[in-house]
Order: structure tokens, then C-alpha cells, then sequence
């Protein structure tokens, strides 16, 4: 089979950058293109050179129709309009869409399945092999201990990040409350400030912390009477995710249209 052609989206921004690094150092596929927002001073630079590397002879591009008609796949890590935007056009060109952006709205998210119905579709909060893990490891502990253990998930990120809770921390939310058969809508607690009275049984609370250049650290905290569980993971290098996104699509690719996750490419 021939390499997977795939183009990067949000290709001058850090996670563009170290997505563009991991498809050229990846056997199986080959950069093919790569995408930024009209108005952007990186349009018409060279993609190879913008990531660190030496020229490929493609220029980022601000029109991704004839992006989309030329590639199997696309990777994206940008925000939930463009992202919304940009599953319509794969749904168009039936390739692979690997979405790493988090933030997304129930409506994204209404849009995104729909898209899916043409389009093969990745979608994870974290493209992490090791966090997709944890959140296994979150529901089995979930299950298996009672609701007299209180679960709280905290989380820190760099001083950029712009959505709280992070994609991942709901990701871990998501499987601790469907192992205890309840509703992350329902039980989820994000924020507490002044008189908030004693803790509901069986909630499940989020604290976002925020500085600096952490890439991501997250806990998982089962407080019960007299112990206390954590499950941890900390990310030190961008590449973790990247090297996920890009195995997300080697494994979709030759799939038939849905919406898979990350669970799906690593088999857990």
C-alpha cells in the first residue's frame, strides 16, 4: 500500500509543528499539506521549514479545499469552529479526520457525528496511549470501590491553554461516571467558591490549574475513610500526543466511515 498521505491542520501552531515532525519521521505516511487561518503570517511558508526541519517543497496554505480533494487524512488540533468546519470537508472527500481539538460543544459534537456518517472519524480529549490507559484504570477503579469514595480530578496545564476543564480531564470524568452508571451532566462539579456546603455523595469534582509551560499533569483521587487512591499522568513532551494522532490515523485508514476513539486504535 502506498504511503498515507496526510496534511496538517493549524500547521504553525506548536502541536501543528510537532504533529508536521511526527509524519515525517513516521514509516507508513508522508506530509502532504498543511493548513492555517486566512490572514496568518505563516501562509506561504514553507511547512518543513516552519516545524524545524529542512524545506519539503510545500506551502501552508490558507484554502483547504484542494488540501482535502489531494490527501488521505488530516490531523487536527485547532479550535472547535474550525475543526466543526473542517469535518464537514472530510465528510466531502470520505478521508480520515484525526481531532485532537478540545473545548467542543454538545452542537460540535452534533456536528461532528454527522460528519462521521462519510467520514473516518478519531476523535479523543488526548491522543496519549498512556492516558487513554488511565482512563481505563479511572472506570475500573470507579467500579470497583463504593460511593464512599469521593473522586476528584485535577489537572494543570500551561498558561495558554484557553478551555477548563482540560478534554482529558472530562475524558477521565466520562469513565469514572459511566462505571458507576451516573451522569457526568448530572454529578459533575467544576467550580466551588464561598458557602458551598458539605460534599453531594456520588459527585464527581474537576479543579483546573493554570501557568507557566506545563504540557499536562493529571490525578485522578479516590478519597474514602482512612485512604485515599491516585492515579496519575504526566506529560513532559508534546510528542506524546502527536505520535498518537498520527497512529490514529494509520490505524483508520482502509476503515469504513464512524466515529471511533483512541480506545478503538488501542484496542483496550
Amino acid at each position: 500500500m502506498a504511503e498515507m498521505k496526510i496534511a496538517v491542520l493549524g500547521a504553525a501552531g506548536r502541536m501543528g509543528q510537532a504533529l508536521t515532525r511526527t509524519v515525517a519521521a513516521t514509516a507508513g505516511c508522508v506530509v502532504a499539506g498543511g493548513i492555517e487561518a486566512k490572514g496568518s503570517p505563516a501562509v506561504g511558508r514553507d511547512l518543513g521549514e516552519m516545524a524545524g526541519l529542512e524545506p519539503l517543497g510545500i506551502a501552508i496554505t490558507d484554502d483547504p479545499l484542494p488540501v482535502f480533494a489531494a490527501v488521505d487524512g488530516v490531523l487536527d488540533f485547532t479550535t472547535p469552529a474550525s475543526t466543526t468546519a473542517f469535518a464537514a470537508l472530510s465528510a466531502q472527500a470520505r478521508i480520515v479526520h484525526v481531532i485532537g481539538t478540545t473545548g467542543l460543544s454538545e452542537a460540535d459534537e452534533a456536528k461532528i457525528e454527522a460528519a462521521a456518517r462519510h467520514a473516518t472519524i478519531v476523535k479523543a480529549g488526548n491522543m496519549s496511549q498512556g492516558v487513554n490507559l488511565l482512563a481505563v484504570l479511572t472506570a475500573r477503579v470507579a467500579e470497583a470501590l463504593g460511593p464512599e469514595f469521593d473522586i476528584e480530578i485535577l489537572e494543570m496545564h500551561h498558561r495558554h491553554k484557553r478551555d477548563a476543564p482540560s478534554g482529558t480531564s472530562l475524558l477521565l470524568g466520562e469513565a469514572a461516571a459511566k462505571a458507576r452508571g451516573i451522569s457526568l451532566d448530572d454529578r459533575g462539579v467544576r467550580t466551588r467558591d464561598g458557602e458551598t456546603g458539605p460534599r453531594r455523595e456520588g459527585d464527581i469534582g474537576f479543579a483546573a490549574l493554570r501557568g507557566g509551560d506545563v504540557v499536562g499533569e493529571h490525578r485522578v483521587i479516590f478519597a474514602g475513610p482512612g485512604e485515599r487512591i491516585e492515579l496519575a499522568h504526566i506529560a513532559t513532551d508534546r510528542g506524546i500526543f502527536a505520535r498518537g494522532a498520527v497512529k490514529a490515523a494509520l490505524w483508520a485508514r482502509g476503515k469504513g466511515s464512524g466515529l471511533y476513539s483512541m480506545k478503538d486504535v488501542l484496542g483496550l
